[in-house]
């Protein structure tokens, strides 16, 4: 018999649209499978209030209120954004800020408005000391400029990079500045070798697993929508990948998402 994984879905959107027709199944599966504790990820303002909405009657379900860099024009023409994020930060069940980022992989939102939108959202979130949930998609040289810009802020940026894809290189940057390290379903049917290297040089003490549902499904399941229950097709992946014990890997991502959002053990209940 195998042993159940015990696990945290550190990056998911099971308040989106995607599960409306089956949320509760979605869910019960899950915590079968060992994934009992998830935090929804706000990709907007608009989209952040409803992860809060959801997490606040859900137990084992926590949020993040942020707008992705794809939202960047969107935040900024909204005079009131920042009063509203802050407002939706206060919220006790919310455990990060985010995903908030850099994206140049599609030409949706200006670079000039991205950054205007990752430095507005930076600065309201270090008020707040919680961690960020950070998107890097292309754009690492960027990125670094902007982070390292706060180095001499009184509070230190803490947070996790959402689902990793980089070389090892990247990766030595991401440690260097004592970030979190998030992986998903993408490692398991990338065929860019060297992020596979990547994953397997992640500290164990530094490495969070995640789905990011509905996307990225992991094999053998693609094709299909992605849910949390899949993270642990994910966990025994990288287990095997890194010539771990899925058991442990699973524990110590588990221990590694609970001492960085805070994740409280009276909302299991």
């Amino acid at each position: 018999m195998t042993e159940l994984l015990e696990l945290v879905d550190s990056h998911c959107h099971v308040h989106f649209d995607d599960y409306d027709g089956d949320r509760k199944t979605v869910l019960a599966d899950s915590a079968a499978a060992g994934v009992s504790r998830l935090i929804c990820v706000g990709c907007s303002l608009k989209d952040s209030r409803r992860a809060v909405d959801f997490a606040k009657n859900q137990p084992g379900v926590w949020a993040t209120a942020g707008a992705h860099p794809h939202d960047g024009a969107e935040y900024l023409g909204d005079r009131e954004a920042d009063s509203k994020l802050k407002d939706l930060l206060a919220n006790p069940g919310v455990v990060a800020v985010g995903e908030i980022g850099l994206d140049y992989y599609r030409d949706i939102t200006p670079k000039s408005d991205q950054e205007k939108t990752l430095r507005a959202q930076i600065e309201i979130g270090l008020s707040t000391n919680l961690p960020f949930v950070f998107h890097v998609r292309e754009a690492w040289d960027d990125f670094w400029k902007i982070f390292d810009s706060y180095k001499s802020t009184d509070r230190r940026i803490q947070g996790v990079i959402h689902s990793f894809s980089a070389p090892p290189g990247r990766l030595l940057e991401v440690l260097e500045r004592g970030l979190y390290v998030s992986l998903n379903g993408l490692m398991t049917y990338t065929k860019d070798e060297s992020w596979l290297e990547a994953a397997k040089k992640v500290p164990v003490d530094k490495l969070i697993l995640e789905t990011d549902a509905p996307f990225l499904t992991p094999v053998p399941f693609r094709g299909r929508r992605c849910e949390p229950k899949h993270l642990v097709e994910t966990c025994r992946f990288l287990a095997n990948l890194r010539n771990e014990e899925p058991l442990v890997l699973a524990s110590q991502s588990t221990k590694n998402a609970v001492k960085l959002f805070g994740l409280s053990e009276e909302r299991l209940a």
